[in-house]
């Protein structure tokens, strides 16, 4: 299985997982800069989740389905996008279901948007898959995951100093601390799974200002003692 990341981060989130079932999680940038970095191949595609309706995140969505591309996104986000059509298949928080060779349980997440989800994913080859993004922490513990990806956007102490500083606002901090994950709380995160089985650990959607990507990089390798990556 190869991780492919084609965007992370506030101006746009895709992310490719190539197997013998290929999915795009998040389509948050132009549908033909997908195109481009998949090599023209979107139609070998299984499906695409979507985790909210922010830009970031679901920017190509209708030219996704345009494209005959199924997406899975909760009720609360398709309607906030406004999709129809046979591609689009509605799922739910704790209600698990299939894209051929991948079982997938989606959950809720804490974020400032409709209906927001995160996925657990496993296949028939003993991959198994955490992602979640944009959300303030996760109520849920995990056994067994071989690849974790997952928000560390800020750290508390370069956002405090951003705000000491003026560079970042006081209800941009506000919105930041409840909707984002945080260094430290993905610190206590990782601490509380079973992390016996790792691959990798890729960091995701690091802030522009209130992040250190290779200081938190170091900061997750030295916790865990795996492989970790930063998008």
């Amino acid at each position: 299985m190869i991780i492919n990341v084609l965007a992370s981060g506030s101006k746009g989130n895709a992310y490719f997982i190539d197997n013998d079932t290929p999915l795009l999680l998040e389509a948050g940038i132009r549908f033909k800069d997908i195109q481009q970095d998949l090599d023209f191949q979107v139609s070998r595609m299984a499906g695409c989740l979507i985790s909210h309706e922010h830009m970031d995140h679901a920017k190509a969505a209708k030219n996704m389905l345009r494209g005959g591309v199924d997406c899975y996104l909760s009720k609360g986000t398709v309607e906030a996008l406004g999709l129809c059509g046979h591609r689009v298949h509605v799922i739910e928080a704790l209600r698990q279901f299939r894209i051929r060779d991948w079982a997938i349980l989606p959950f809720q997440t804490i974020h400032d948007a409709t209906e927001p989800l995160a996925f657990l994913m496993a296949n028939r080859k003993g991959d198994k898959i955490l992602y979640a993004t944009d959300t303030e922490y996760i109520a849920y513990r995990f056994v067994g995951l071989t690849h974790i990806l997952i928000e560390c956007n800020y750290s508390m102490k370069i956002l405090r100093d951003n705000v000491a500083s003026k560079a970042v606002d006081k209800d941009l901090k506000r919105r930041v601390i409840q909707s984002h994950m945080s260094l430290e709380t993905l610190i206590d995160f990782l601490k509380a799974n079973d992390l016996s089985k790792i691959e990798e650990i890729w960091l995701l959607h690091l802030s522009d200002t209130n992040s250190d990507a290779e200081g938190f990089r170091r900061t997750i390798r030295e916790l865990t003692g795996k492989v970790v990556k930063v998008a």
